[in-house]
């Protein structure tokens, strides 16, 4: 049986102001954003005309929105375990008139379908699970890649320890302030990236996808500490 990969104490809680809120906040990043989701398009231009995409962490709906506009024969299964956030999601996707192309889920990885999916994502999601549960949560998201599937993760994901991290903090300051971050949080943001979020270093995360079973894991995207990641089942 796979192992309930459900974090005990959810790093951030979305109640419907911070949803609402979520996609104003976090437009200071569309340069990054956009380029990401470019590379993923590009990264994924060889699946099937017919794909079925699961985005894990679906939040506002993003991934799917980026995606669905480029490719009209894919469907998509959205899960989040917040309500709020879905609502938003729903909401977007309605308005773009993709809703019959999308199943969204209140939940976590393990509640989304096993062994269904040409590709799953989670984008801006892994450093929200704590260290420990990281393993069970690529086994997780493993187990609902279809073989020969295809997972794209992008995370917060820097070797803390190493001699470029104060660099590269100084540079993450910078994006935090962008999006409206306060004096005290910035000085407080080495502790949150080392104890409230669970931030691993590029080698753990391919050590640790290479574990849950992937054959191989490819980098493809850095925007300073975010790092994207294809994973092939």
């Amino acid at each position: 049986m796979p192992q309930d990969t459900r974090p005990a104490a959810p790093s951030v809680a979305f109640d419907t102001e911070m949803a609402s809120a979520y996609d104003a906040r976090n437009s200071a990043l569309a340069p990054i954003s956009d380029n990401m989701h470019f590379l993923i398009r590009l990264a994924l231009e060889d699946l099937p005309d017919r794909a079925r995409v699961l985005c894990v962490g679906v939040g506002t709906g993003a991934e799917i929105l980026s995606l669905a506009r480029a490719r009209p024969g894919w469907r998509f299964i959205g899960v989040d375990p917040s309500p709020a956030m879905l609502s938003v999601c729903r909401d977007r996707l309605q308005a773009e008139g993709l809703m019959d192309r999308c199943d969204l889920i209140e939940g976590y990885v393990q509640d989304a379908p096993s062994d269904t999916c040409d590709v799953v994502l989670s984008v801006l999601v892994a450093h929200f699970i704590r260290r420990e549960d990281r393993p069970a949560f690529y086994t997780a998201i493993r187990e609902r890649v279809k073989p020969g599937g295809v997972y794209v993760t992008a995370e917060i994901c820097q070797d803390l320890t190493s001699p470029e991290y104060p660099e590269m903090l100084t540079y993450w300051k910078r994006v935090q302030s962008r999006m409206g971050a306060t004096p005290e949080s910035l000085e407080n943001l080495p502790e949150l990236l080392r104890a409230n979020l669970g931030v691993i270093s590029p080698e753990e995360t391919r050590a640790l996808l290479t574990a849950a079973g992937f054959t191989s894991v490819t980098e493809f995207f850095q925007a300073i500490m975010i790092r994207g990641f294809i994973a092939r089942g």
